[in-house]
């Protein structure tokens, strides 16, 4: 029998090298997805701290009829900007008062903001 028509068996160089290849394409796209899903879960996370921060001014205002003091918002809530905004209620709901909280905060590149309003009526407060 002679040596050309014997099979080869294993793999050759060039075989090698395009698997690893092919390997390090996949891991490259699955690295690109997952920092994708990071950089979602971390905005949406920035956006649910606003929202509690924007709710738990509202509920302190509605309550104690006073802001959360500054040092308990910053110990609180560290990276983020609250504003509030008062404004009298008109027509059917004249005698209240409309309290608008805008909770600010940035998340990567992206700005996230939320705005909760509410009506108080200002002679329930304590």
């Amino acid at each position: 029998m002679s040596d050309r028509n014997k099979k080869y068996r294993g793999f050759l160089l060039t075989e090698f090298v395009c698997s690893l290849v092919v390997f390090g394409i996949i891991l490259g796209c699955l690295a690109l997805s997952l920092n994708g899903f990071r950089k979602f879960n971390h905005y949406q996370l920035v956006r649910q701290r606003c929202i509690s921060a924007a709710q738990a001014e509202l509920d302190s205002i509605t309550v104690t009829g006073k802001e959360i003091s500054e040092e308990d918002f910053k110990r609180l809530w560290p990276r983020l900007r609250v504003s509030v905004e008062k404004t009298a209620g008109t027509g059917q709901w004249e005698g209240l008062e409309l309290v608008s909280v805008k909770a600010k905060a940035k998340s990567f590149n992206n700005n996230v903001e939320v705005e909760l309003s509410r009506y108080i009526s200002t002679g329930m407060r304590r």
